[in-house]
């Protein structure tokens, strides 16, 4: 479910958190990253039922507005495009998905105002309007509508913001994570889900019981923190046309993270962390940070391979 991308943004704010002093043990780092990791799948359950919460909340509207003293024509024969959309239904008659609302205990009644203003927000969007007046009545067409309103309505909704700010720390840090994590299964939702499908998890299936991706998540934080002063020195030693107490420590922590996945991380190709940590640097830090950690990653590289001190397994990892 995650990418590796995904998951050296967590590893990176834990670091960041290490670096600027907002815990100072690598084994309780260690564990509060991957339960933050862990919280992300509880949000992800989150974001589903309440998206499940807002056709409800349709259904109950339209059967209130049936019994109105004077029901206008729209009130007795309502349009119910939405509250038949064929991925809501889906995922609301889930049995995984049914058995994690009640382990979770989400309840939404005390939250019927942020509801009502949720469901009359999306409401008067355009494409909502289009899409109730539409008579494509396909899988992809609910499909577009529910990641439309996850990609334009979900991102700047304040009140669900402070509702998961009381639920969670986690859920406030992983809100805006979680909604590319939403729109990726609207995405590969198709005619094939059904009440006995699996829900995505946060890691990707494992294999022979060895989940990967966590043991990656654990190997980069543990072995960044643990080689801390080599690896400072070989920075200091790599960067001499710059002050290093001046370089951004967010492209210090960058620098490090790659510099274990170059020299540490066996089945990750060259290519993809040179790349991965350009990206970062250019999306968490300085405008300049991207330039930066190229030069100083291509010039490492090059160090390393006629130093031999990049040892990759498989064909076509070593570049």
């Amino acid at each position: 479910m995650l990418y590796r991308r995904h998951l050296r943004i967590k590893v990176l704010q834990s670091l960041y958190s290490w670096y600027t002093g907002g815990t100072s043990d690598i084994i309780e780092g260690e564990k509060q990253l991957l339960e933050s990791i862990d919280k992300l799948h509880d949000l992800f359950l989150f974001q589903l039922s309440f998206l499940v919460e807002i056709k409800r909340f349709a259904e109950i509207r339209i059967e209130e507005n049936k019994h109105k003293f004077y029901p206008k024509e729209e009130d007795l024969n309502p349009n119910t495009k939405f509250i038949n959309n064929k991925v809501l239904i889906g995922i609301e008659n889930n049995n995984e998905f049914i058995l994690n609302e009640n382990r979770l205990k989400v309840n939404w009644t005390d939250q019927s105002d942020m509801i009502m203003k949720f469901y009359n927000l999306v409401r008067e969007k355009e494409f909502f309007k289009k899409y109730m007046a539409s008579e494509d009545n396909s899988i992809e067409a609910d499909k577009k509508v529910i990641i439309k309103i996850i990609d334009q309505c979900l991102p700047d909704y304040d009140l669900l913001k402070a509702f998961y700010e009381e639920k969670s720390v986690y859920f406030t840090d992983g809100y805006d994570l979680v909604i590319l994590l939403l729109i990726k299964f609207i995405e590969n939702f198709n005619s094939k889900f059904s009440s006995e499908s699996s829900l995505p998890g946060i890691y990707k299936p494992t294999l022979k019981g060895k989940n990967e991706d966590r043991e990656f998540v654990r190997v980069l934080y543990k072995t960044v923190l643990r080689n801390d002063s080599d690896i400072d020195e070989e920075l200091k030693h790599r960067t001499k046309n710059w002050e290093f107490e001046r370089i951004p420590v967010m492209d210090i922590i960058l620098l490090k993270m790659a510099i274990i996945e170059l020299q540490k991380m066996e089945t990750v190709p060259v290519k993809v962390t040179l790349n991965e940590y350009i990206e970062l640097a250019k999306y968490f830090s300085t405008n300049n940070s991207k330039v930066f950690v190229n030069g100083v990653l291509d010039r490492l590289i090059k160090e390393y391979n006629q130093e031999g001190r990049i040892n990759k397994s498989g064909r076509g990892l070593q570049n």
